[in-house]
């Protein structure tokens, strides 16, 4: 009986220690946020064909992110577009070193059209060379969000 007790306990600690695990550690960024009713990144552009911004939550991958402060990232937003993603009132920054993290944002989706010098400005941030900058002629219509809160997850 014994042995059923330590047994059947020795189960439970090592599933729970399991989902933990699977679940992942997160690093809080900018408002405290949680990660219920996080829509995939990728339905970004479905939503915006139909209005013109939307507060939402959603949960991605960074693609991309500022070198040099962290202070902006890319997401996938859906049907071939990139989503740039800032920060609120410039107010917090992620880890220059995200790249293929899972993350959740909390923030403000919209349409938004970048300027060329802009996007030099995004370009040279991310380390492209001078001749990929060089190469940016055309504004960009794309997505932004503007995050409030960020969870970043480590694993």
């Amino acid at each position: 009986m014994k042995k059923s007790i330590i047994i059947l306990f020795l189960i439970a600690i090592s599933s729970t220690i399991s989902r933990a695990q699977s679940a992942g550690t997160a690093d809080s960024y900018g408002e405290k946020i949680t990660p219920d009713n996080a829509i995939e990144s990728n339905q970004i552009s479905k939503i915006l064909l139909k209005q013109d911004s939307i507060h939402t939550k959603i949960m991605g991958t960074v693609e991309s992110v500022c070198k040099k402060k962290g202070c902006w990232l890319k997401m996938d937003a859906g049907d071939g577009q990139t989503m740039m993603v800032r920060f609120y009132d410039y107010a917090f920054f992620v880890p220059k070193d995200c790249e293929g993290k899972k993350i959740i944002l909390e923030g403000s989706a919209y349409k938004t059209e970048t300027s060329v010098d802009e996007l030099k400005h995004y370009a040279e941030d991310a380390g492209k060379s001078k001749e990929e900058i060089e190469n940016i002629t055309k504004p960009e219509t794309s997505i932004s969000f503007e995050a409030t809160g960020v969870l970043l997850y480590n694993d």
